[in-house]
């Protein structure tokens, strides 16, 4: 039995969220990524919230290649979460490959201040 692609990261993810959950003290910043664009969100998943979310669809966004994107992705999720009294997070990759756009983004949101 083969899995297909998307089977294969939704048994990544389960595995992975066994482990990692967002409280309000750490919250989780899961990264959602398309072919076209990529989203962040930080979730305190105890109350169920939304605490901020950024996308490369919004304005203000670099636009250039898909990882620069997604490092001004990870900066500006950096900084909302920051203006939402967030400063250290655990990272949830979705069951994703912690490579290319995702590591991007998870970079830029270090070098914004972010702590994981």
């Amino acid at each position: 039995m083969s899995l297909t692609k998307s089977e294969r990261r939704q048994r990544i993810k389960f595995r992975i969220r066994k482990i990692v959950s967002g409280t309000a003290a750490k919250p989780r910043l899961s990264v959602f990524r398309s072919n076209k664009e990529i989203y962040a969100q930080v979730i305190d998943d105890v109350n169920g919230v939304t605490l901020a979310s950024a996308s490369s669809r919004e304005a203000g966004i670099t636009r250039g290649t898909n990882i620069e994107t997604a490092a001004s992705v990870g900066k500006l999720i950096a900084e909302k979460a920051s203006k939402a009294g967030v400063d250290v997070i655990s990272f949830d990759r979705n069951g994703y490959l912690y490579h290319g756009r995702v590591k991007s983004l998870a970079e830029g949101a270090r070098e914004a201040g972010l702590k994981f």
